[in-house]
């Protein structure tokens, strides 16, 4: 199983926090199919202030290109992103248009 963590920050205030946290303790149904349908095994953000980090765990049939493909065909995720998007600032080196930035491992314990 591979790991991908991404890093991506909140608009710096704490209203605009609460209600992205809330919205992620009810995170709609058409959202978790589309993450577990594309091969995506396990999910998790973190938050610290303002930045997130995303930790995903994936199957072999992962792909992003196709996850990136499937996402922008399917309206209900393009609706999630929107509203995401009222609360998401990309960080200063995303390039226009991307939100969620893969990170290099720099550290494993165990490697």
């Amino acid at each position: 199983m591979k790991r991908y963590c991404l890093a991506l920050d909140l608009k710096n205030d704490p209203q605009l926090i609460a209600e992205y946290e809330k919205y992620h303790q009810e995170v709609w149904p058409e959202i978790r199919q589309s993450i577990s349908g594309s091969g995506i095994e396990n999910m998790e953000i973190y938050r610290v202030m303002n930045r997130l980090f995303m930790i995903m765990e994936v199957n072999d049939t992962f792909s992003a290109e196709k996850k990136a493909a499937a996402d922008a065909a399917n309206p209900k995720v393009q609706e999630w992103e929107a509203l995401m998007w009222k609360y998401q600032q990309a960080l200063p080196i995303a390039k226009p248009g991307e939100k969620w930035i893969v990170m290099d491992k720099i550290f494993s314990l165990n490697a």
